[in-house]
């Protein structure tokens, strides 16, 4: 890879030359270039697998190269832990913020880097030096004082660049900073971004929504198999369709399976939902899914929506309303009653709240179904792992390796995991809640033609996404959430983006309206 100057006429300010980093049994690097300019948002693109994740710990000192080398302002540098990294001013936020949730913001800002004086911590001086950092980012509402762990996504991820900031940071490396935002606080990073390109910090930017990446970056490069395939591309000049095919080898024109016929209107449904609240989330929700029908669920974050599925799950006790699956009334707020009539649920959180990392894929998938493969009550786990190479092979999760652990796949082979679960199940009721989050543009259309089977099936389907195009290209009916109640059921094919925006806009406007007005009367 050439040389290439920053916009100080100097050399780049972070290169990488021909790294290489293996695993056990893996090449997970296999010879990626790089270069970094001050004042730039470069932007890490590829599929998962493709080693976008290790390249990060790479330049965050938590991994060590094989071989190449990385040069920092023209001079070789060896990054031997996340202190020489950070010693140099490489800060690294990653997707699942390393906040430590029982202490306050202060705290988390200058872990390991306390005010002191003489021995003597000084909370005062390090909440001062907290707020200013805060402010800067243009988050005076965020109090240095307060548990980080009560913070709602947004903020807590304003903790992590604040935090990176203290330790004066020239690049900061975000990794899917804005898989957890709404769209309004998405802007709002933008903007912090654009500030810190502004006083000369460079950001490398990774994100799987492509759309962001024109919006908010400079340069790209392309990852696939370990490899760099492009380097230094115009964010703002190179076309989805250019993205996708170097990601991913092939073009993808067609991203969602096409719809075949409705389901039969008069067959009775699998799903009934009526009058469902849960108190200080949703209120009065009422739904019907007919088997092979997929239900979307369109709002913004903290609709309500998410609450909703895992009531439905049982993981939430209603406070009113019943629920039924095939006409029988289930009991609330109770998950084994759920899954006993057939109900699954593939969680927003699939690490945290669907997945046992530690544990191999076979038992991943086993996990809901381990009673039929018991004999004379020991479990079978020739059985077991015979049923779980059944659904990898059929859901094509790479690497087939039932025995793997979990923790070592990509996102949107995790995903596949945590379906292939209620595939052996044989559930009625599967109810999606974002099943593309962190999952690459490839992957993303293996999900959605798994979700078409699925419905072909006969399965009745109910999803949640915060990408509204992926609600309406998957769903054959939406329901749009605003402030925990439904303001609208239409057919997809009769909606589009701006009217489901409108729709909660609007929705948003009259509540602060009528708040106002209370607030007024009060």
């Amino acid at each position: 890879m050439s040389s290439s100057l920053s916009p100080s006429g100097g050399p780049p300010l972070l290169e990488v030359h021909g790294v290489v980093k293996s695993f056990p049994g893996v090449r997970a690097l296999d010879g990626v270039d790089l270069d970094v300019r001050a004042g730039e948002v470069h932007c890490l693109l590829g599929q998962n697998g493709a080693g976008k994740s290790t390249l990060i710990k790479v330049l965050a000192g938590a991994h060590q190269p094989d071989a190449g080398r990385i040069t920092w302002r023209g001079e070789l540098v060896r990054l031997t832990d996340p202190q020489a990294a950070m010693s140099l001013g490489i800060a690294t936020i990653y997707q699942e913020l390393d906040l430590v949730a029982g202490l306050t913001v202060a705290d988390n800002v200058f872990l390991g880097r306390e005010h002191a004086r003489l021995g003597v911590t000084r909370p005062a001086s390090a909440n001062r030096a907290a707020a200013r950092l805060l402010e800067r980012l243009g988050h005076p509402d965020i109090r240095p004082t307060a548990e980080v762990g009560s913070l709602p996504a947004a903020a807590q991820q304003m903790v992590s660049i604040a935090r990176a900031l203290s330790q004066d940071a020239k690049l900061i490396i975000m990794d899917e900073p804005s898989a957890v935002l709404d769209s309004e606080e998405v802007e709002r990073l933008f903007a912090v971004v654009r500030d810190l390109t502004a006083h000369d910090v460079a950001v490398v930017y990774i994100s799987h929504r492509l759309e962001e990446i024109r919006e908010v970056g400079d340069r790209i490069t392309v990852l696939k198999d370990g490899r760099t395939i492009a380097t230094g591309l115009p964010a703002r000049r190179t076309t989805t369709r250019e993205v996708i095919s170097l990601m991913t080898g092939r073009d993808i024109e067609y991203v969602f399976p096409e719809r075949r016929e409705l389901p039969d209107p008069d067959a009775a449904p699998v799903l009934e939902v009526e009058g469902l609240g849960l108190r200080g989330a949703f209120a009065d929700v009422s739904l019907t899914v007919r088997p092979g029908e997929v239900v979307g669920l369109a709002g913004l974050v903290g609709s309500g929506r998410s609450e909703i599925l895992e009531t439905v799950y049982g993981a939430r006790r209603a406070t009113s309303g019943t629920l039924r699956v095939g006409g029988r009334k289930l009991r609330a707020g109770d998950v084994g009653a759920a899954v006993a009539a057939g109900v699954g649920l593939a969680p927003e959180e699939r690490k945290s709240q669907g997945l046992l990392l530690g544990e191999s894929v076979s038992r991943n998938i086993s996990l809901s179904s381990l009673a039929r493969f018991a004999r004379a009550g020991f479990l079978s786990r020739s059985a077991e792992t015979e049923a779980a190479r059944q659904q990898v092979t059929a859901l094509e999760v790479r690497p087939a390796d039932v025995d793997r652990e979990v923790r070592t796949l990509s996102g949107g082979n995790q995903q596949k995991v945590v379906l292939a679960r209620w595939l052996l199940r044989d559930c009625r009721v599967l109810l999606l809640d974002e099943p593309t989050r962190g999952v690459d543009v490839g992957a993303r259309s293996e999900i959605y033609a798994l979700v078409r089977g699925l419905a072909d099936r006969g399965v009745a389907v109910v999803v949640v996404s915060s990408e509204i195009p992926e609600v309406l290209g998957l769903a054959d009916r939406v329901l749009v959430i605003g402030d925990g109640r439904v303001l609208a059921e239409e057919p997809a094919g009769a909606l589009d983006e701006h009217r489901v925006l409108d729709l909660v806009m609007e929705d948003a406007a009259h509540g602060a309206a009528h708040a106002q007005r209370e607030g007024d009367v009060a």
